[in-house]
C-alpha cells in the first residue's frame, strides 16, 4: 500500500475535523449532536509517523484522540450522500492532538489548542477507499502500550459519506484534503515521554494502516506575554481526561454544600478533631503553621499544588511562564482553599503579594503553605487568610520548582487530596475526608451542645467527676435540660 509522505501533506490544502461522531464519545460527553459540526486544523499541523510532538511549555493537558482520517481523491461540491464515497481516495490513521490549556482563548475555533505544529500526525499507510467498507473499519489507540481506544465505524452518528456530502454543500473539498472523522471514548492526556499509537484496520482483520507512532516531548520555550497564556481548570481537566474520576477530581455533587459548610463553621476544630479521633483518624491536622488571620474560622474545599526541590535544568522548563504555581492561583474558585506542599522548606517564599491578591480576587477562602511567604506585610494585611511557616524574602526559585496541581500532596505532616474539606481556626487546621464530613459535623454539634450543659454545671459548682464525660446519671439530667431548652 502507498505510504503517507510529504507529498500527501503538500496536497492537503484543508484539514477538517469533526467534533463528536462516535456514540461512545457522545455518551462520555453527555451530549449527542443532531447534526455534525466541524473545525479546521492548519496543514502545518500534519506530521508523519515516528515524529515527536511537543507539549508546549507551561501546558498541562496535551490530549490525544485516535481517529480515522479520510483523504479526498476527487473534488466534491454539492454531492449527494450516495455519491460521496466515490470522492474519497483513501483512509488512514490519525491522532487529533491538542492542548486543553488554550481552549479558553479560541472561542470555539480550536486554532491555538489544536493547531500546533505536529498536532495532526497521519499515517503510516493509506488504505484504498474502494478496498474497504467504510462502515466496517476498526480504530484502536495505545497509550504507552496499553489499549485505551477500540471501536468500529458500524454505528457512527454521521457516516463518512454523510460528512463528505454535508461539507460539500458549502465548500469545495479538493483532492488531497483530509477529514478527521471523530474519536471514540477513551481519549485522554499524554505527558512528555509517553508513546501514542493509532491503527486503522478493516473490521475483518484484513487491510491495516500499520501503527501511527508519536512520542511526546516537553517544550522549552515559554509563551510570550503578548498572546494568550496556558491555563487549565477542573472543567478542562475533566474534558481532557474524559471523566472527573480519570482526572483525579472529586465526584460531581461532592462539593461542599452551604448547609454542611454552615455546620462546620459552627463548631471548633478541637471538637472536630475529637470526633475524627473517635473514627480512628489521628493524622488529619496540618501542623506547625501560623495564620495571618487567626480570628477567622475557615471552611473550604482543597485545591492542591506541589513544589519539588529546585534543579536548575528542570526549573528552566517548569519554573517560568504560566507555570504550575500560576495555573493553580489562576484556577482556584470561590470558597476553595489552595494547599501547597513545600516540604516544610523555610528558606524561601512560596507565595507573595501579587499571587495572593489574585487568589483573593478569585474568591479563594484561604491559602495554606508549609513553606515561607514573601511580601509578608502586604499578604498579612489582606482579607484572605494565609497559613504559613515563616516570612522569607527569597523568591520561589531559590529552593522550589512548581510542579503539579490538583494531585495528592503532603502539607504540614498530613496528606491532602483535591476535594478534601479543610477547616481552620485559632486552634489549628484539619483535613476532613468528604465522605465523613456530614456525620462528623452532626456529632460535633451534638458534642458542643453537651459541653454547653457541662460548662453550666461546672459554673454552678459541680465536680467534673461523672460530669465530664457524662455518666448515665448526668446524661439523664442533660436530656432533661435539652428538653427544657427545646420548649423555651
Amino acid at each position: 500500500m502507498e505510504q503517507v509522505n510529504d507529498d500527501t501533506f503538500a496536497a492537503a490544502r484543508k484539514v477538517i475535523a469533526v467534533h463528536i461522531n462516535y456514540p461512545s464519545r457522545a455518551a462520555q460527553r453527555g451530549r449527542t449532536p443532531a447534526q455534525p459540526s466541524y473545525f479546521l486544523k492548519p496543514s502545518s499541523s500534519l506530521a508523519l509517523t515516528g515524529t515527536a510532538v511537543e507539549r508546549p511549555a507551561g501546558c498541562e493537558l496535551l490530549g490525544f484522540e485516535g481517529e480515522i482520517a479520510i483523504i479526498i481523491g476527487k473534488a466534491a461540491r454539492r454531492v449527494e450522500v450516495e455519491d460521496a464515497w466515490g470522492h474519497v481516495a483513501a483512509v488512514t490513521a490519525s491522532n487529533d492532538l491538542g492542548v486543553y490549556d488554550l481552549r479558553y482563548a479560541d472561542k470555539g475555533s480550536n486554532l491555538r489548542s489544536k493547531g500546533g505544529d505536529g498536532f495532526t500526525p497521519v499515517g503510516p499507510a493509506l488504505i484504498p477507499a474502494d478496498a474497504v467498507d467504510p462502515a466496517k473499519l476498526r480504530i484502536r489507540t495505545w497509550h504507552n502500550g496499553e489499549l485505551v481506544q477500540d471501536d468500529t465505524t458500524e454505528d457512527l452518528l454521521f457516516p463518512f459519506a454523510r460528512l463528505v456530502a454535508d461539507l460539500s454543500q458549502l465548500l469545495t473539498l479538493e483532492e488531497g484534503d483530509i477529514i478527521l472523522t471523530g474519536t471514540p471514548a477513551g481519549a485522554s492526556v499524554a505527558v512528555p515521554g509517553d508513546v501514542l499509537e493509532v491503527e486503522v484496520t478493516a473490521a475483518d482483520g484484513g487491510l491495516s494502516t500499520g501503527r501511527l507512532t508519536t512520542t511526546v516531548k516537553e517544550g522549552t520555550t515559554a509563551f510570550a506575554d503578548f498572546g494568550a497564556r496556558p491555563k487549565a481548570d477542573d472543567l478542562q481537566r475533566e474534558e481532557a481526561y474524559g471523566s472527573r474520576e480519570a482526572a483525579g477530581l472529586p465526584a460531581a455533587g461532592s462539593a461542599l454544600s452551604p448547609e454542611l459548610k454552615a455546620k462546620l463553621e459552627s463548631v471548633c476544630t478541637a471538637t472536630l478533631s475529637s470526633q475524627l479521633r473517635k473514627r480512628g483518624l489521628n493524622n488529619v491536622s496540618i501542623d506547625g503553621l501560623q495564620a495571618t488571620r487567626p480570628d477567622r474560622r475557615v471552611v473550604g474545599l482543597a485545591r492542591t499544588l506541589r513544589y519539588v526541590p529546585n534543579r536548575e535544568d528542570l526549573f528552566k522548563t517548569h519554573g517560568g511562564g504560566f507555570n504550575a504555581q500560576k495555573r493553580a492561583i489562576d484556577s482556584v474558585n470561590e470558597g476553595e482553599i489552595l494547599v501547597m506542599e513545600a516540604r516544610g522548606e523555610k528558606g524561601t517564599g512560596t507565595i507573595g503579594d501579587i499571587l495572593a491578591l489574585r487568589a483573593q480576587v478569585r474568591g479563594a477562602a484561604a491559602i495554606i503553605t508549609d513553606g515561607g511567604v514573601r511580601d509578608f506585610s502586604a499578604v498579612a494585611a489582606m482579607e484572605l487568610p494565609t497559613y504559613y511557616s515563616n516570612p522569607h524574602p527569597a523568591v520561589l526559585g531559590r529552593r522550589h520548582i512548581p510542579w503539579d496541581t490538583d494531585i495528592t500532596i503532603a502539607c504540614g505532616g498530613t496528606t491532602v487530596q483535591p476535594g478534601d474539606i479543610i477547616v481552620a481556626d485559632s486552634d489549628g487546621i484539619l483535613v476532613i475526608p468528604p465522605a465523613l464530613a456530614e456525620e462528623v459535623a452532626n456529632d460535633s454539634i451534638a458534642q458542643e451542645r453537651e459541653e454547653i450543659f457541662i460548662a453550666e454545671m461546672v459554673e454552678q459548682g459541680h465536680s467534673v467527676d461523672g460530669l465530664y464525660p457524662l455518666n448515665a446519671q448526668w446524661r439523664a439530667k442533660y436530656e432533661e435540660w435539652e428538653a427544657d431548652k427545646a420548649n423555651d
